[in-house]
């Protein structure tokens, strides 16, 4: 399936970028889930791969001092914000020199120099607190956004309706992106939501909204500039719905058996890595040696990681007391 035209506004290295990042994000996580059938990772992991071209394209579209607020599956969001994939990789491990200091593991990534706000386990407990940080841009009057990404489970959460509700009555300029990968952990959305065409949603607080195809990240980019620019321009909400899929189950311990093989495999084809891979190769941006480089370099950033997961301590005893106000 070819990949959309919308690219007028990239230039060839804003485009091999965002292709580098897509592949760092998913050899990241096919390392996480390795180190995790080795016992090097405990708890809950939950993969973000076929989801990489919403993070990338959105938070490409970003500048360094906008914010992100992700929900659990956020491990592809905090690298496409800044973070270092080897401080991520050591809050997986539980490290004491994770970007969590080891206590927040998978689902509570934070980085507050990166604008990155986290890593939520409570399903859509992101979103309220997106309307705080949208109120606190407007009331110092400065020009940020910030993205607040959720999965299709959370749009039957009561603070979905609380948030929405909140952000179109004070206009506050923050973008929520749905990343609908058709499944609220096993269940399929038709068996879940009365409206199953989740866009419509949005309409009922009348925010502007937008659907777009979620494995083209070149389509997401072109969403994502222009839900921005509104959005910081005119400090209003915006709602994007992002078709998307997951190749794997809900978490690793899932086997995804509620999901034929034939369905995976059918959304595989829309891969949206190998659709950017044939993108840049058929417009002569990229050659097969340069795919080589880049495949090593971002095999030794994760190993990089791996390594320095390794070797860091865990925490102390006493940092049980550390960070602790209630």
């Amino acid at each position: 399936m070819a990949i959309s035209e919308k690219r007028a506004i990239l230039t060839k290295n804003e485009l091999i970028s965002m292709y580098k990042e897509m592949l760092l994000i998913r050899t990241f996580e096919e390392k996480a889930a390795e180190m995790y059938t080795r016992g090097k990772i405990g708890g809950f992991l939950h993969l973000y791969s076929g989801q990489e071209a919403v993070a990338v394209g959105f938070i490409s579209a970003l500048r360094p001092d906008d914010y992100v607020i992700g929900a659990y599956r956020e491990h592809g969001q905090c690298i496409a914000k800044g973070t270092d994939p080897k401080y991520v990789m050591a809050e997986l491990f539980g490290k004491v020199t994770g970007i969590s200091k080891g206590k927040g593991g998978s689902m509570h990534l934070f980085d507050i120099e990166k604008g990155f706000l986290g890593g939520h386990g409570i399903v859509g407990g992101g979103m309220p607190l997106a309307v705080g940080v949208g109120l606190a841009i407007k009331y110092k009057k400065e020009d940020k956004v910030c993205i607040c990404f959720f999965g299709d489970g959370a749009v039957n959460e009561g603070a979905f309706h609380e948030a929405m509700n909140m952000v179109a009555l004070w206009k506050l300029p923050v973008i929520y992106v749905l990343e609908n990968n058709l499944y609220g952990m096993g269940t399929p959305i038709y068996r879940a939501s009365s409206i199953p065409d989740l866009i419509r949603r949005a309409s009922c607080y009348d925010i502007e909204r937008e659907q777009v195809d979620g494995m083209d990240v070149l389509a997401v980019r072109d969403t994502a500039e222009r839900s921005i620019r509104l959005a910081r321009e005119h400090s209003e909400p915006r709602f994007i719905e992002a078709i998307t899929y997951r190749y794997r189950g809900h978490s690793v311990a899932d086997p995804g058996q509620y999901r034929t093989k034939e369905e995976v495999e059918e959304w595989r084809k829309r891969d949206p890595i190998v659709r950017m891979e044939k993108y840049l190769k058929d417009n002569l941006f990229i050659t097969d040696d340069d795919l080589i480089a880049i495949r090593d370099e971002v095999n030794a950033k994760v190993q990089e990681a791996v390594d320095f997961a390794e070797s860091s301590p865990f925490p102390p005893p006493d940092a049980l007391y550390e960070d602790v106000y209630a």
